[in-house]
């Protein structure tokens, strides 16, 4: 006997898919698809597509991940394909050169990660895992000639990055004009009615529309989802900027961090990465223009809001208290990290830093001390060359969230 799904009204779902989304192309025949869905009593096949090239997960990523389950919500089928063949391509996308492969084993390992961290914002038992190596690895040759005859070379070079690059005269590899329509035949295999992704990957999204047509499948939607500013309030989020809110982060640095972000951005981050009511949204972009009423007490809901996502509502009521006691009232966490030194032994303030893990590199370590972002005991120093002998026990602190209990021995 067919389930019967509950479905809310087509109009209904339109109004929660098209929040926050950058573009649905074309939006008529989502409608379709939605009316279609609704009558037949039958769920559509949502593709998500991740290349799991980092094996953590910040806030942007969870900007298209939030909004596959929002389709989940409503009722339709989430596919979340993991590109562990792609991943051995690397996705050209947004990239001024050739982005680094990664072997099979890297890939593989990145998605236990990528996926026990995407499960904080999915529904497992309602979301359908395939990886496309499944099917990409199947293909022989004369299967990828006659792909790659389904597509020319004109049209790939529209393709904004690729047309940089060729006109820069930077090298293009082969293999990163094979990656879009890898992506397509993940479409083909899986029969996407709708596809996300972030407005970078919009190019992709729309050569899997041409290619399923090829092989004679009705088309996907696209529904293109912005890439989420950082933290500095001028780059996409990223690690490699810096700028990230980790969803694997402390409460206590996601609080901070949170709290960090420029006012211009609380309306964008309370609606991309929350799951506020619309209505709610209305009376946060009104109170953002209210001169009466401080952002910063906006901001700090949002932050609570984000930590109670990830963690508890405990976790975020004990964060907002360690951050009130670290920045306002300038105290010192209740728990911390610790490690041990030896007695007497003499050690620089740089090998200190990068034992600690709290610089990526000496040269980082070097610049935060000269920038005064270094303390022993409340004590700043800025000497990049200072070394001493540890007689007791101490605090290290480093940049705005980072202490160390060094416990002498």
């Amino acid at each position: 006997m067919k389930k019967e799904i509950k479905f809310l009204s087509v109009d209904e779902q339109l109004q929660i898919i098209k929040r926050g989304a950058v573009e649905v192309i074309p939006e008529d025949e989502l409608k379709d698809k939605l009316t279609k869905s609704f009558k037949e009593n039958k769920p559509l096949n949502i593709k998500l597509g991740c290349d799991p090239t980092r094996p953590d997960l910040h806030l942007g990523h969870s900007v298209v991940l939030r909004k596959l389950a929002q389709f989940q919500e409503l009722g339709h089928q989430a596919i979340l394909i993991i590109g562990d063949f792609t991943a051995m391509i690397g996705d050209p996308s947004g990239r001024n050169q050739t982005r680094p492969p990664l072997t099979f084993e890297e890939a593989k390992a990145n998605a236990e990660s990528y996926l026990a961290q995407a499960y904080k914002i999915l529904h497992p038992d309602k979301t359908k895992i395939v990886y496309n190596s499944e099917w990409l690895g199947k293909m022989n040759f004369e299967d990828v000639i006659r792909l790659a005859s389904k597509y020319t070379v004109a049209r790939m070079l529209e393709r904004d990055d690729f047309t940089k690059r060729f006109k820069s005269g930077i090298p293009i590899s082969m293999h990163e004009i094979l990656y879009p329509l890898a992506q397509a035949m993940d479409s083909v295999a899986i029969e996407s009615d709708v596809e996300l992704g972030g407005t970078d990957q919009k190019f992709n999204l729309l050569v899997g529309r041409d290619i399923q047509r090829e092989y004679g499948i009705e088309p996907q939607i696209i529904l293109t989802m912005p890439l989420l500013v950082g933290t500095d309030g001028a780059e996409k989020m990223s690690k490699s900027y810096d700028n990230y809110i980790g969803i694997d982060e402390s409460p206590q640095n996601m609080y901070g961090k949170t709290l960090s972000i420029p006012d211009d951005l609380i309306y964008t981050y309370f609606e991309l990465v929350t799951d506020e009511p619309i209505e709610e949204l209305k009376k946060i972009k009104e109170a953002l223009k209210n001169p009466d009423i401080n952002p910063r007490d906006l901001k700090r809901r949002l932050a609570r809001k984000i930590v109670e996502m990830y963690h508890s509502k405990e976790a975020a009521v004990k964060a907002e208290e360690e951050f009130d006691k670290i920045f306002v009232k300038k105290g010192i966490p209740d728990e911390m990290p610790e490690m041990e030194l030896n007695y007497s032994e003499e050690i620089t303030l740089l090998d200190l830093i990068m034992k600690a893990g709290f610089a990526p590199s000496r040269g980082e370590a070097r610049r935060l001390i000269m920038q005064g972002g270094v303390s022993i005991d409340g004590e700043k120093i800025t000497d990049a060359k200072y070394s001493f002998s540890p007689q007791k026990d101490f605090i290290l602190k480093v940049g705005k969230r980072k202490f160390m209990k060094v416990i002498v021995k």
